[in-house]
């Protein structure tokens, strides 16, 4: 047996908590019933599952693809803007989504899979995956801002956990920097440093857990290798014992 918004989204229709949302709505049938119960357990094996009247069947065959995004695209598989979509970058016949989101303006590593449950897992807090940035602010900044920052600031009216920031050089009296975050709320580096007056000139994401964009030019992308599979998933589970 397995809970009924886990089973949505080991099949990619979204994170767990978006199909609890999905689930109340009532916008997902068991063997022909809506179910709006959150905690409904399944046998995935027997039992016959729709969201809006679509089938929804576990591929196991996953697919694992690295994207180095460029700026000017929105990481969703559709946008009710008709703004240009990764997807419009990475052509496969099998439904993938993007682990996580970097904003329109916002460039680098992305990864892409129909595998929900390593998804789940890299971006559940619980499992602290860390993402490397590199950001070049509008001016330099403050050691006393750079110190709160870290500490961890206010967002929706909740505390962000401690990050590591350091800063790589100087560029035309602006401050390039790395950032370390293992978090990902919506456009959550640029709101912290515009919280102490900083604007972000722009952001690039060049490292998630163990993947790098090592020989991946902007725009480009490729299917990772076993062994970076692999390495991911030890990733994972090596913090989840932690």
């Amino acid at each position: 047996m397995i809970r009924l918004n886990k089973y949505l989204a080991n099949a990619g229709i979204a994170s767990r908590r978006k199909c609890d949302d999905l689930i109340i709505a009532g916008q997902v049938r068991v063997n022909g019933e809506v179910i709006t119960e959150l905690g409904y357990r399944i046998d995935e094996t027997s039992d016959e599952v729709h969201f809006n009247d679509r089938l929804v069947e576990i591929d196991k065959h996953y697919k694992y693809i690295l994207l180095n995004k460029p700026a000017g695209y929105v990481s969703t598989v559709q946008d009710e803007y008709d703004r240009p979509t990764i997807l419009d970058l990475v052509t496969v016949k099998e439904r993938i989504f993007p682990v996580g989101r970097l904003d329109y303006d916002s460039t680098g590593l992305l990864l892409l899979t129909n595998d929900g449950e390593l998804t789940n897992m890299l971006l559940h807090p619980r499992f602290k995956v860390e993402k490397i940035y590199h950001v070049l602010l509008d001016k330099l900044i403050r050691p006393v801002a750079l110190y709160h920052l870290e500490q961890g600031v206010e967002l929706d009216g909740k505390r962000t956990s401690p990050c590591k920031i350091r800063q790589i050089r100087v560029i035309d009296n602006c401050s390039f920097l790395e950032v370390r975050i293992h978090e990902g709320w919506k456009r959550q580096i640029r709101r912290m440093f515009d919280i102490f007056g900083y604007r972000v000139e722009s952001l690039e994401r060049i490292a998630f857990g163990p993947l790098t964009l090592t020989g991946l030019k902007r725009g480009e992308w490729r299917f990772l290798t076993r062994s970076e599979v692999a390495k991911l998933k030890a990733f994972v589970t090596r913090h989840e014992s932690e």
